[in-house]
């Protein structure tokens, strides 16, 4: 019987998948971002999330447990050092996955899978349009401009 069997097995055995999806981790980890197909995404993110929430408490205990499933020294350093500080507020979501289209070979749905702290391009987007965000209306501005040039030649004199 197949009870509560749901995720998916890549067509791999358990020892594959498992190898697999912490290479992957550890790329991810160690690159922040990576290019693959859109399954392997989904089943990825199931596997690291609760590596990079165990991240967020930094014991021995929590290290030892994250070093069992990734046998990756600098993987886990950097995971502790660097990854859960800028992950610490936040409740979980770490990861985002962003389809990009299918793959020419064999027309598989591929995506990029990326750390969502660490998405220049993103963070840099969001800081501009919270600098659009100020309203300005024509008649505050143009009273501000008003005044300013009715100052500006007292001040010359």
């Amino acid at each position: 019987m197949r009870h509560n069997k749901k995720f998916n097995h890549l067509s791999r055995k358990k020892g594959h998948r498992d190898a697999m999806l912490a290479n992957m981790t550890i790329s991810l980890i160690m690159h922040k971002r990576i290019f693959t197909t859109l399954p392997k995404a989904k089943a990825l993110r199931v596997y690291a999330e609760p590596l990079i929430n165990r991240a967020k408490k930094d014991d021995t205990a929590s290290r030892r447990v994250v070093f069992s499933y990734l046998q990756n020294k600098q993987a886990v350093s950097i995971l502790f050092n660097e990854i859960a500080q800028k992950i610490a507020d936040r409740p979980g979501g770490y990861t985002r996955i962003l389809k990009m289209g299918n793959r020419l070979g064999d027309n598989a749905k591929t995506c990029f899978i990326e750390l969502v702290d660490y998405n220049e391009a993103l963070l840099a987007e969001k800081k501009e349009t919270a600098k659009k965000a100020t309203r300005r209306s024509r008649r505050s501005s143009g009273k501000k401009a008003a005044a300013e040039k009715t100052e500006q030649p007292a001040a010359e004199e």
